[in-house]
């Protein structure tokens, strides 16, 4: 898959594709049935199948930390979306002049001009430039007089439950990690870099791995059993917390690891967390020691559910 960085990336090769247009949050079930139809579309017309998705997603600029929680940094997103059989990518950073654009500069200099789109899938509640003003209603007003056809995607279910990046959300937050594993289609995870931490865990028997998760919103608070690898690596299991550590002050909400019978340096390396299943939500405690008795039980569960006893 080729990752275009920009629309000043984009030059006279790329003109002629399909097209899908979104944030592709988490790049779930729906994601995915748009995407095998799309790709279907481009060995018709024998064009590449190209998706154009934004950073920031335009709610973070818009709303901040308010902004809903995001599933997928960009680089979880461009493997999965790879997996999928997309070609071309590109990725519109979303500024407050592009988010000023108006929205028919927006189809004829980008959509037109630019990318030659002959087909094109967006949601029928889809709304760009200006004010908003752009919308599915224009887009297909737009395809019939530049000459490129516009569908609408379509909800996708799973049961009776359609799939969106805000159900899945919700799924997370209610500890449901089976119910949000069915709704996108595989399982959720965390990734970042290894950094160093404060260290605590390690003068109370647990060693952790750190992983920053450099979001301004995360899905996920609480005690999970995980799994952990990275590139190349065995799959080692563990128990991890997401959140803010309120028993040493912590004052950003980071990944914390800890892992059975592993024995290693993990500094620097980018790693890739599942997580498995929930144990508890994150709590404040009294002492180091009585976090040290807590996180013996979250072990001893983990290796439970893993069908592991502790030796």
């Amino acid at each position: 898959m080729e990752l275009i960085r920009g629309i000043h990336n984009i030059s006279p090769s790329h003109h002629g594709c399909v097209l899908t247009i979104g944030n592709f949050d988490g790049v779930h079930r729906g994601h995915a049935q748009v995407i095998k139809n799309l790709v279907e579309k481009a060995q018709h017309f024998q064009l590449p199948a190209m998706l154009m998705t934004f950073e920031p997603q335009p709610r973070e600029l818009f709303l901040g930390d308010k902004a809903p929680a995001r599933l997928s940094l960009l680089r979880d997103k461009i493997s999965l979306l790879d997996e999928l059989g997309i070609e071309r990518l590109i990725c519109v950073n979303f500024t407050p002049s592009f988010a000023q654009q108006p929205a028919d500069q927006f189809i004829e200099d980008l959509l037109v001009k630019k990318l030659g789109v002959k087909y094109l899938v967006v949601g029928d509640d889809f709304c760009f430039g200006k004010g908003r003003e752009g919308n599915f209603e224009m887009l297909v007003h737009a395809g019939a007089k530049f000459g490129f056809t516009v569908v609408s995607t379509q909800s996708f279910l799973v049961g009776s439950q359609r799939v969106s990046s805000t159900a899945v959300r919700e799924q997370l937050a209610l500890g449901n990690l089976e119910q949000a594993r069915r709704l996108l289609g595989h399982p959720y995870m965390l990734s970042g870099r290894v950094a160093h931490g404060q260290k605590i865990g390690r003068t109370i028997g647990f060693p952790t791995a750190n992983v920053a998760l450099k979001r301004q919103v995360v899905p996920v608070r609480g005690v999970y059993a995980v799994k952990l690898r990275w590139q190349d690596s065995d799959e080692y299991e563990g128990v991890a917390n997401v959140g803010y550590r309120p028993t040493v002050q912590g004052q950003k909400c980071q990944l914390e690891v800890h892992l059975f019978d592993f024995e290693g340096d993990l500094y620097g390396k980018r790693v890739e967390v599942e997580l498995v299943a929930k144990i508890r939500d994150e709590q404040p405690f009294s002492s180091l020691d009585a976090l040290k008795k807590q996180i013996l039980n979250d072990a001893n569960e983990a290796r439970a559910l893993f069908g592991n006893d502790a030796s």
